[in-house]
């Protein structure tokens, strides 16, 4: 019972990229590109990032759906190349979105790959990682720095700033919480119908 409910079959992955053809560096790039311009559109309409977590989405989605190379690959590139393109985001929080997005894409991998998590356990157990990877990455940055950031700007500690980012943060976790196993499924769904009528 217990089985049925946490795990999945092995084959829980759309496909697991293991980056030995140019497929799997043109999904990633894709996602990639994805997860920078959907947080830009959200911008343009003043919606703020840091609420709404637009960029986590197609990392998670990565990770749940092709593994973790993928997901941590997605989630390391993602703030970079959004920084060097739009300036978001800034300079002096960069470092903790890319350790905190890059955790996401791997731990949302390695549960579904190595030890075949459903969907929502998965995701649940990603939030956390990830969160606790945030923590970790504030606290280094401010011994090294002397100072702490949030999205909303310098903090007092590392504590504020966590969690300052976790308050902003909720209608973000919430609305993948809602969206992202629908969009799993819809896509293993898809993935299985194209597989029969190959077969037919």
């Amino acid at each position: 019972m217990i089985n049925r409910i946490a795990f999945s079959r092995p084959q829980s992955l759309l496909i697991a990229l293991r980056y030995k053809d140019i497929r799997s560096y043109i999904i990633t790039a894709a996602f990639v590109m994805l997860a920078v311009f959907v947080p830009w559109v959200f911008h343009q309409f003043h919606l703020a990032g840091p609420t709404f977590l637009p960029m986590h989405i197609f990392v998670l989605i990565a990770g749940l759906l092709f593994g973790w190379r993928a997901g941590l690959l997605v989630g390391l590139f993602t703030p970079l190349v959004s920084y060097f393109i739009s300036g978001m985001p800034t300079l002096n929080v960069l470092p903790q979105v890319v350790i905190e997005v890059s955790a996401y894409g791997f731990i949302a991998g390695i549960l579904r790959e190595k030890y075949h998590l459903r969907t929502i356990w998965s995701l649940l157990g990603t939030i956390i990682g990830g969160r606790l990877a945030l923590l970790l990455a504030i606290s280094v940055i401010y011994l090294i720095a002397g100072q702490s950031y949030s999205p909303l700007g310098l903090e007092a500690n590392p504590l504020a700033s966590f969690w300052s980012t976790i308050k902003q943060g909720w209608p973000g976790i919430a609305i993948q919480l809602a969206f992202i196993p629908a969009i799993i499924w819809l896509v293993g769904k898809f993935a299985a119908q194209n597989v029969k009528s190959r077969k037919a």
